[in-house]
């Protein structure tokens, strides 16, 4: 198809592609607003050798892992439950709880999901509290030399994870631009099929036109 036809195309039915565009971004908007807003806290712990040797070093990387393993549990979940006197069943903490380790840093994450921003935040601190007491009662059966400590890098901090309203109202207008132009290209299509003109049969069919039986009207 030449360019012109998409240009003639584009000037006879752009309307229509900005028309759906519009109400499939609408429409992500509104549902959207509908959404419960559910809000992530995420803390930060540094977990620090006592000495800097490569031995101890390379020891805590490995115990890293071991230490996520030891808080993403059942019990743990139960403690938190415990001291913050929350209405939920370990399993359904869990559930919204995820934890991980960088190894390269040294660090272990914790994020938390809820829809109070701020009980979001009491959970984080609480279920890091727990693996600080923990590894302190640990260290008290260690040498100075082998302890490995951890501690909080900064209070947690609460962001809105969703409804990203702005990602779902771009891609709303981006399928809307996609289902218009399919609308349109069927559009295009059938009307194509319908001869009306001299002017149709020349496209259609690339021959020219040399004469045409006038209407009963038009005599």
């Amino acid at each position: 198809m030449p360019l012109s036809d998409y240009i003639r195309i584009l000037w006879r039915r752009g309307w229509l592609l900005v028309l759906v565009a519009v109400l499939t971004a609408a429409s992500a908007y509104v549902f959207s607003r509908l959404q419960t807003p559910i809000y992530k806290s995420t803390i930060y712990m540094l977990v620090q050798p006592a000495r800097t040797d490569f031995g101890l070093t390379q020891s805590a990387k490995i115990l890293l892992r071991s230490y996520v393993a030891w808080m993403d549990t059942d019990n743990r979940a139960a403690s938190v439950i415990d001291a913050l006197q929350l209405d939920r069943t370990p399993q359904d903490l869990r559930a919204d709880v995820t934890i991980a380790s960088d190894d390269s840093r040294f660090v272990i994450q914790i994020d938390m999901k809820n829809r109070n921003g701020d009980l979001a935040n009491d959970i984080a601190k609480k279920w890091a509290e727990l693996f600080i007491q923990w590894r302190n009662d640990e260290n008290q059966k260690q040498r100075k030399e082998d302890r490995v400590d951890a501690i909080i890098l900064d209070a947690p901090r609460y962001t809105l994870d969703q409804p990203k309203t702005a990602i779902n109202v771009a891609a709303g207008a981006i399928l809307g631009l996609l289902l218009g132009g399919v609308f349109v290209f069927v559009l295009e299509s059938v009307e194509s099929a319908v001869i009306r003109s001299s002017m149709d049969i020349e496209r259609q069919f690339s021959l020219p036109v040399l004469g045409a039986i006038p209407s009963e009207k038009s005599k």
